[in-house]
């Protein structure tokens, strides 16, 4: 009998997880779905590439929606049990809440397990990869969109001209290029040879030009200066606008793997992100997990219900739930990084409040309490 009722429940809050989970993560991709158009139609990506984008994306996306579909899924499948009796007929045969709570917390550690295999291990491999994907078409963009005898003004600054581009597109003899990096005095350089060379490491595109001269002149035309050089360096920047450098940007902290960040912690680079970042990131990835168990023990006593409410009363509560604890995560985070309160404490406070008030809440429930304030009207207390 309790294996066929744990089934019952479990696909009760199944089914609308499965749902709220899809439907969640795809509107969050819609937002995105505009600017990842753009890349493909006006930049020259390919639709492997955006499918591979998406892909490498939806980790982060996901740690906020698996905690947010299960809380609304917990509340609309018991909600349902309660709304049609089935909760009271189980209460009346002898089962406790324990009991009955049993599956659900079966659901809420598959989607704990989930939670925490994205947040240890696909957000930082898919930041990374992403990272690398964007970089491979920039260089290819790059090395494709340079045709000899044509003035190439893609780049941020520069203007480039290549009098020929031997067959295997790796170099350009007959360089001309124009530079406004400097708004006083833009200047001219002439080469006989350029190539491109990419930085893994940094992520750029560097025009290695050899065996020419630097021509610049004053805004008064009054001075002139020539240098000539064997070799100059020139990073390409290409013209985007302020939705383009937003749409996918990632720091170094957001790559790292757990370990990398408890090493960096321990050791700390002068150049990188300071060890308040760090531990604040630490956390956050070894907090966001737990918040499916928090919601869990939170929705449980919240989906049993006396009224005849529908499932748009268990989808907006969770909503309202979840909006709370991010912006009381966001509070305490900005508090841990200016230093006010320490970072631990900034990032898990949440987890502490809810879970608290979670517990209070579930135990008032499975002794027949009531969890509303007395001075609510009566006709708007549950019990």
């Amino acid at each position: 009998m309790f294996s066929i009722l744990n089934r019952y429940i479990f696909k009760e809050v199944l089914y609308p997880f499965l749902m709220t989970l899809f439907v969640f993560t795809f509107v969050l991709i819609m937002g995105r779905i505009l600017s990842l158009v753009d890349l493909m139609i006006n930049k020259g990506v390919g639709f492997t590439e955006i499918l591979k984008l998406i892909l490498y994306l939806m980790p982060a996306l996901l740690l906020f929606t698996i905690p947010l579909a299960l809380i609304i899924a917990i509340l609309i499948g018991i909600g349902r049990l309660s709304r049609d009796n089935e909760y009271t007929v189980l209460k009346a045969c002898g089962l406790s809440l324990h009991q009955i709570a049993a599956p659900v917390v079966a659901a809420a550690l598959i989607a704990f397990f989930l939670a925490a295999l994205t947040s240890f291990f696909l957000i930082p491999k898919g930041n990374l990869e992403a990272k690398n994907l964007l970089f491979r078409v920039v260089k290819q963009k790059a090395s494709v969109g340079i045709k000899e005898k044509v003035f190439n003004d893609d780049f941020r600054g520069i203007v480039i001209y290549a009098d020929r581009i031997p067959m295997n597109g790796e170099s350009m003899e007959g360089v001309l290029l124009y530079e406004e990096t400097t708004a006083d005095e833009p200047s001219t350089i002439i080469a006989t040879k350029g190539t491109l060379v990419s930085n893994p490491e940094s992520l750029t595109v560097t025009l290695r030009l050899e065996n020419g001269s630097i021509h610049t002149v004053d805004p008064a035309f009054r001075n002139y200066k020539k240098v000539d050089f064997s070799t100059y360096d020139v990073r390409l920047d290409f013209k985007v606008s302020a939705a383009d450098e937003k749409r996918v940007k990632f720091s170094k902290i957001d790559e790292m793997t757990l370990w990398d960040l408890r090493d960096r912690i321990d050791h700390p680079d002068p150049q990188g992100p300071s060890r308040r970042e760090l531990m604040i990131e630490l956390n956050q990835r070894l907090a966001s997990p737990f918040t499916c168990l928090i919601f869990a023990i939170l929705g449980i006593p919240l989906g049993i219900q006396s009224s005849r409410s529908g499932k748009m009363r268990g989808f907006t509560i969770g909503l309202a739930l979840v909006m709370v604890y991010y912006v009381f995560l966001l509070y305490g985070k900005a508090l841990g990084e200016t230093g006010i309160i320490p970072p631990v404490i900034g990032v898990w406070t949440p987890n502490v409040v809810f879970m608290a008030a979670g517990l209070y809440v579930y135990f008032m429930r499975a002794r027949e309490r009531e969890i509303t304030p007395k001075w609510l009207p009566v006709g708007k207390r549950e019990r």
